[in-house]
């Protein structure tokens, strides 16, 4: 899983588009923002809770309707009128008010720290919580989730009919802390950093670096200059232009303009979440 970071798309020529990825949104400032989708696992485990809740719901509704029929208030028939006008409401009508209300959240996607959002990455409303909705009475409810995961495992972004029907997909909300260490840009690359473009570095790849700028120091220094040369070419294509220097220097040039920019993107991020709570 990697890092929400933004970075600036990397120029192809007069007249071309940055190239987006499909799982960024492209900022007014033409800043690409990742925006992590949640995993299929936590996106299943949120729907189940919901699931469980609504269905708890249901079932303490109809066991009164069930009481008040003993006790003689209501007759027999009004019993299974209700029973399916309850059901409605509950796995209808109270998921998508509280979508629309919370924009996007309920107690199942808070508890594994997710939230609904737009395919531009924008707060929901009541067209989209009313789609899914629908929708998921089929995937769901019918179908006790298997639908939809089996939906899900084939979307970019886990995404079940319902989603696919709206526009929508189930963004992570708990970003990942940042490392303590802060990498340090090298004396003298300041300049390249203006101009250096780092696009997205792969998960491993972004871990190692991680890993070697907060540990090199206790490292044996054979066993550092040769890890700090392995880095530097495996980080070679994303980095444009490679700074010069030593390995262990590119490596954290590298690392200190990844973090910068890590940084701003949590930011973007914070604001983006802030706006759609208001």
């Amino acid at each position: 899983m990697s890092t929400p970071h933004a970075h600036a798309p990397r120029p192809n020529g007069a007249g071309t588009r940055p190239q987006i990825h499909e799982d960024e949104v492209l900022t007014g400032e033409a800043v690409a923002l990742d925006v992590q989708p949640i995993g299929l696992i936590l996106r299943a485990a949120g729907s189940l809770i919901d699931l469980v809740t609504y269905a708890v719901l249901y079932i303490g509704f109809v066991w009164a309707a069930n009481e008040l029929l003993r006790i003689g208030v209501i007759p027999a028939p009004a019993v299974r009128i209700a029973s399916i006008v309850l059901l409605v409401i509950v796995f209808v009508c109270i998921p998508v008010t509280v979508e629309t209300a919370t924009k996007g959240r309920s107690l199942g996607k808070l508890a594994v720290g997710a939230r609904i959002v737009r395919g531009d990455g924008g707060s929901i409303g009541f067209r989209h919580a009313f789609i899914r909705g629908i929708l998921g009475v089929l995937e769901i409810v019918m179908t006790v989730g298997s639908l939809a995961v089996i939906v899900g495992m084939f979307t970019p972004r886990a995404q079940r009919l319902g989603d696919l029907a709206a526009g929508t997909y189930a963004e992570r909300t708990r970003t990942p802390k940042l490392p303590d260490v802060v990498p340090l840009l090298p004396p003298g690359m300041e300049g390249w950093a203006s101009v250096a473009d780092v696009a997205r570095v792969p998960d491993r790849a972004g871990r190692r670096m991680n890993q070697f700028v907060s540990g090199a120091a206790a490292m044996f220094p054979p066993a550092r200059a040769r890890v700090a040369a392995e880095l530097a070419a495996e980080l070679a294509p994303f980095v444009s232009p490679m700074p010069v220097g030593d390995p262990e220097s590119v490596v954290r040039a590298i690392a200190a303009v990844r973090r910068e920019r890590e940084l701003r993107a949590l930011s973007l991020e914070t604001e983006r979440v802030a706006q759609l709570t208001r």
